[in-house]
């Protein structure tokens, strides 16, 4: 069993109660260890990612406290490998089931509710991906990305 850390707690300030709910369950209920990275974010910060393209908006949820980035750990190291972020939210979808609470993935951005999804995460990204490609569009993966949706 895994444990958000102290560092990982404090980015959950300012984050819509609900979010941090979900991400507190999953950390509880993960395969893979994981830390938060990013909660709130200021404009400042906001239009810088989206300068460099880390950021695809200017509307983030991040500037309301309705997203969160997680980093998954492998033997206590940071990875970017996509097959580990899978795990992760497989976990945050539990989560959002077990709180009965929207959250969408950054991998698969057609999903707008991970409850909803009934098949693996790995298949919710590559369905995204092949949704994408198939209206001719280039798709853009942030794995670490969790979003509150509103619930309608």
């Amino acid at each position: 069993m895994f444990n958000l850390s102290d560092r990982s707690l404090s980015r959950l300030e300012g984050v819509n109660d609900d979010l941090v709910k979900v991400v507190k369950y999953a950390i509880e209920v993960t395969t893979v260890d994981f830390g938060v990275i990013c909660g709130m974010r200021t404009i400042e910060e906001q239009e810088e990612l989206f300068k460099s393209g880390a950021s695809q908006t200017m509307k983030s949820k991040h500037l309301e406290g309705n997203a969160v980035d997680l980093m998954a750990y492998i033997n206590g190291r940071g990875t970017w490998e996509l097959n580990v972020y899978d795990e992760v939210a497989e976990a945050m979808r539990l989560s959002a089931i077990e709180h009965d609470i929207p959250i969408r993935w950054g991998a698969c951005w057609n999903v707008r509710d991970l409850r909803d999804w009934d098949d693996s995460m790995e298949n919710a990204m590559n369905h995204y991906i092949d949704t994408r490609r198939s209206e001719g569009r280039r798709p853009f993966i942030d794995a670490p990305h969790f979003e509150l949706m509103d619930g309608d």
